[in-house]
């Protein structure tokens, strides 16, 4: 139960990175860059996808929802970031705190999902590449995308309704430039058993499937590529993996720096880019490695030059 002297919070602080103004103008300008890339390159990823009947496969598919939710997390997060780096603006009232954690959930999950349905579609072309065609179709890959999104979003209110009931006091400061679930069930003053019951499974029966499918695909794939004899065969079938291998490896690799390293007093810096690796670098890093490293997405972008420059 919440204590007598203390009210009902209407409004959370975001605590930033620094006071110091050189510093924050730093930040801001490294930040807002990142945030145009990542609006360019994700847009320009979907409407590439789109337009180039060479990426019609399930593949860019999945890879063009990839970027609509990288595009969406970005945008949950960062501009506020902005604010409170360049302005000092710190207060965020509470229905935007749980707004933004419902969405931050709800693309996390999401991603999570798809992923793993990347991971099995690489699996699936490398190892086994007659049924490929069979197995992938696009009404499979439609109803894997459509999962995932319920996926997300049934996550996302199950924790919402289990964060409604928590009481906050007016004076909470939330160490971090946007609102993340662990840190405000760890500042309710509220029972939080629940909460903490509800975010832990769900963590468990959500996240932890995804990352044993990336892993037993991957590691399949891994097997069957080095299985090859041909030196050309296998430089072929590694730059068809690479890009998803370093878009997989840098989301979890943000997700293990944000939520499974134990958090104190110390590291709440280090908390703090650990969040910006998710929500400002991944999104912004995976249409550049796609398209760098990627001789499909090279020869769409070619060809819809020429056409563009034959009108």
């Amino acid at each position: 139960m919440p204590g007598s002297n203390c009210t009902q919070a209407t409004e959370f602080s975001l605590v930033g990175f620094t006071e110091d103004l050189a510093t924050r103008v730093t930040l801001f300008m490294l930040f807002l860059l990142a945030y145009l890339l990542t609006i360019l390159g994700n847009l320009g990823m979907i409407t590439l996808i789109r337009a180039s009947p060479l990426l019609h496969s399930p593949m860019y598919y999945l890879l063009g929802n990839l970027a609509f939710v990288n595009l969406c997390t970005s945008t949950v997060t960062t501009p506020r970031m902005l604010a409170g780096v360049l302005l000092g603006k710190k207060g965020i009232t509470y229905a935007e705190c749980m707004a933004q954690v419902f969405t931050c959930d709800l693309f996390l999950i999401t991603e999570c999902f798809l992923l793993a349905t990347m991971a099995y579609d690489q699996y699936m072309a490398i190892c086994h590449p007659l049924l490929y065609p069979l197995v992938m179709s696009p009404e499979l890959c439609s109803r894997l995308v459509a999962g995932s999104y319920l996926l997300g979003l049934t996550n996302s209110v199950g924790r919402a309704i289990s964060m409604s009931s928590l009481f906050f006091c007016s004076s909470r400061a939330i160490n971090l430039f946007f609102c993340d679930i662990s840190l405000l069930i760890s500042l309710s003053t509220s029972d939080t058993t629940l909460s903490l019951v509800i975010l832990r499974t769900s963590s468990s029966l959500l996240g932890v499937p995804t990352i044993v499918v990336v892993l037993v695909s991957y590691m399949a794939v891994i097997s069957t590529i080095l299985s090859i004899s041909s030196a050309e065969g296998k430089c072929k079938a590694f730059s068809t993996c690479a890009s998803h291998l370093t878009t997989v490896s840098t989301f979890y690799g943000a997700l293990v720096f944000m939520y499974l390293i134990p958090r104190s007093h110390t590291s709440m810096g280090g908390d703090k880019w650990a969040a910006v690796l998710y929500t400002v670098v991944t999104p912004m890093l995976n249409p550049l490695i796609y398209s760098l490293r990627n001789q499909e997405v090279k020869e769409a972008w070619r060809r819809l030059r020429k056409i563009k420059l034959a009108f």
